[in-house]
């Protein structure tokens, strides 16, 4: 060899070392295959200026398919001593300290790192702006395009009111109960313009800032949240979410709460009726168990039971159960990777969209979500805390049921990827068999039905 060879061997290794350790790094931000284009786009546009600074419409527009917002934190921090005078559409968390501005009313918010938060419903009128007011709630794009966009106004003081003396915020960051991103500096991009009505007239603001933020699994959850569970009517063996794929159980197995390891969080036993009475009739003053104890620790379990077998078509099952003692999940969504979902036919109690991110080439990812009125919210843990469906394929020449076809090789809950079984523990066909048909076929769903309407609620 070389020495030039050799050297651009070196070379390509450091590189491949390099960028191994820059995604493990935590907090890196990691390339979705499912959703490329996916971001939260900040965009803050100066509408006009004030005699101290300028007035500002700001917008945060989530372009992800199927990863939402459950409730908004932006925050950032100011260049130099700027304030907040006024706010509509949301409100900083934070006055700060005030006392060099005694006026009346107050600046809204004095803080050198604001905190920014959504309204909730229902605020009078004055204190509204368009897109505003839902508690936070950004919906994915695909599942709800309306309401994708979160916008407040703000009114800026003790800063330049001309193009030229204005300093961009910076450090800007946007989080979220379950959620992490990070965010680029804004920068500055040509003004947005803004079509009159009747689409004859342009206008534009006078500066345009725009920041985008991508999804960081590392910092919105340490641990998965969520597992997969399988059967199939073929097989008396049902396979359970991994132990400890979330986390490990305690080890105590008397009644009440249980401390989690790791966490200042507590479970339950899910057979223990007592408990689960007053984990949901919460005591002032006192802090509620978090989840359910299972040998997996996950708020969310997934059950994908393969149903039945027939000529043309086969069926699945579908059930999602809640074990989060806190938290009810309104709007959820359910993203499931197979390779027959290109021959999909139909969803009997969810709604289904595909995912096709690279057109026509690989058409084997579906989202699902609730059917609104119906089962769009995902009860906290307890009686009302699942929700199910049946779905529909028609067969074509790949169909097997050998070697876990049948089963989903990704799942994600709410835009985070749940914890599959390990694939050698599969339900296996009897005698090898890939064709499993007829009276066997329908005895064997029978008895497996009445299991799995058992076990796959906890």
């Amino acid at each position: 060899m070389t020495p030039n060879f050799c050297h651009h061997v070196r070379s390509a290794w450091f590189l491949v070392v390099v960028c191994l350790v820059v995604v493990s790094l935590p907090g890196a931000v990691t390339f979705d295959p499912l959703d490329p284009e996916g971001q939260i786009m900040i965009r803050w546009d100066i509408m006009r200026w004030t005699g101290d600074g300028y007035a500002a419409t700001v917008n945060i527009i989530n372009t992800q398919q199927y990863r939402g917002i459950r409730s908004y934190r932006l925050g950032w921090k100011w260049a130099k001593k700027e304030l907040i005078w006024v706010m509509t559409g949301a409100q900083a968390t934070e006055q700060g300290d005030c006392s060099r501005h005694p006026t009346d009313p107050p600046p809204h918010s004095c803080s050198l790192t604001p905190t920014i938060i959504d309204l909730l419903p229902g605020q009078p009128y004055n204190m509204q702006t368009a897109n505003c007011c839902r508690d936070g709630v950004i919906a994915p794009a695909s599942l709800d395009p309306k309401n994708s966009v979160s916008r407040f106004q703000i009114t800026v003081g003790n800063t330049g009111n001309t193009n030229t003396t204005i300093n961009i915020p910076q450090k800007l960051s946007l989080g979220s109960p379950g959620a992490g991103y990070s965010c680029s500096p804004l920068k500055k991009v040509l003004p947005t313009k803004f079509p009159s009505p009747d689409g004859k007239r342009n206008t534009q603001a006078f500066v345009t800032w725009n920041a985008t933020c991508q999804y960081v699994p590392n910092l919105a959850h340490p641990a998965p949240v969520c597992c997969v569970s399988l059967s199939a009517f073929y097989s008396p063996k049902i396979v359970p979410c991994a132990d400890c794929a979330c986390n490990c159980p305690p080890k105590s197995t008397t009644p009440g709460p249980h401390a989690i390891a790791g966490t200042d969080q507590t479970c339950i036993a899910p057979n223990d009726p007592q408990a689960l009475q007053n984990a949901l009739v919460v005591k002032k003053g006192t802090k509620p168990p978090s989840l359910f104890c299972t040998k997996d620790m996950c708020p969310i379990k997934i059950h994908w039971h393969l149903k039945e077998n027939y000529k043309h078509y086969w069926r699945a099952k579908i059930t999602i159960t809640n074990r989060n003692l806190q938290m009810n999940y309104t709007n959820w969504n359910l993203v499931i990777q197979h390779p027959n979902f290109v021959n999909f036919t139909r969803a009997f109690s969810f709604t289904e969209k595909p995912l096709t991110p690279y057109g026509d080439i690989a058409n084997d990812t579906a989202m699902f979500w609730g059917v609104k009125y119906y089962n769009d919210m995902l009860m906290q843990a307890g009686p009302q805390g699942n929700v199910q469906s049946e779905v529909l394929f028609a067969k074509d020449s790949t169909f097997t049921l050998s070697n876990g076809w049948g089963f989903p090789s990704h799942v994600y809950f709410n835009g985070d990827d749940c914890v599959l079984p390990d694939p050698s523990d599969y339900p296996h066909l009897p005698n090898g068999s890939s064709k499993l048909r007829g009276g066997l076929a329908l005895l064997a769903c029978t008895l497996m039905s009445i299991t799995v309407c058992l076990t796959s609620l906890f």
